[in-house]
């Protein structure tokens, strides 16, 4: 008698189990086929631009401090030739 008023309850738990597997295999699916070769393609895209952002900035830097140094010749040289003329 118990198992007669279980049975159809253990029948909605199964189909509700196989609603969540299959749910589950779409997740997997997706992750898979399309999340993982996205995240791949980020990550082997991703060292080789923040080098070349390192690259840019130091170069940067390095003409900031080249434009300073002439900044002040230009300026020395400005005042010498006042002097002179």
């Amino acid at each position: 008698m118990m198992d007669n008023k279980l049975k159809p309850l253990n029948e909605k738990m199964n189909k509700i189990e196989d609603g969540m597997n299959h749910g589950f295999n779409k997740v997997s699916i997706i992750l898979e086929n399309e999340i993982r070769p996205d995240i791949k393609l980020l990550a082997e895209n991703y060292l080789p631009a923040a080098k070349r952002y390192e690259k840019a900035l130091l170069e940067t830097e390095n003409m900031k401090a080249d434009i300073e140094l002439l900044k002040k010749v230009v300026t020395e040289h400005s005042e010498k030739l006042q002097k002179i003329s």
